[in-house]
């Protein structure tokens, strides 16, 4: 079996649940208690990827950077290398999609071949009829990108979502 390290990137405004969404991927839990992340945190886990003609053991490390909506220039540094990213955007807030723009064209600015998803977290706190899935589609589109209805609370497309990341890397 081979095996292979990656960067990931965790990006999106403040209070969007990055770190969340990293902790429920990781070690499967969620607490409410709201910590702003300050510059960034890294952690790891590692999954089985099959892929032809054999299986590869990734080890993703997770970057989860600080959100703000103001360009910060420490974010370019964090992004330097990334391989991958997660943009994570707050299905209560929707203020916080488009501003996902600023991010990828930041990302692709600093490590262009970067691979990317989006996900719209916090499903577990929006009515499904609530939910913008048009704009969601349309915004994906103009990247094409694959969007996940996530969250981290419930765990809800958390894994299934970091797994299609992992195809995309490898």
């Amino acid at each position: 079996m081979k095996s292979i390290s990656k960067k990931v990137c965790l990006v999106g405004d403040f209070a969007v649940g990055k770190t969340s969404l990293v902790r429920r991927f990781v070690y499967n839990k969620f607490d409410d208690k709201y910590i702003s992340t300050i510059g960034v945190k890294v952690s790891r886990k590692t999954v089985t990827i099959p892929a032809e003609p054999d299986t590869i053991e990734l080890t993703m490390m997770l970057w989860d950077l600080a959100g703000s909506e103001e360009f910060n220039p420490m974010r370019a540094s964090y992004l330097r290398g990334a391989t991958g990213a997660v943009l994570v955007f707050d299905l209560t807030r929707p203020e916080t999609l488009p501003s996902l723009a600023a991010y990828i064209q930041e990302l692709h600015r600093v490590s262009p071949e970067a691979q990317f998803i989006l996900a719209a977290n916090k499903l577990d706190l929006v009515e499904p009829d609530q939910l913008p899935l048009a704009e969601i589609e349309e915004f994906a589109g103009q990247f094409n990108a694959a969007y996940y209805l996530t969250s981290a609370k419930n765990g809800d497309e958390v894994e299934t979502m970091f797994r299609h990341l992992g195809r995309l890397l490898i």
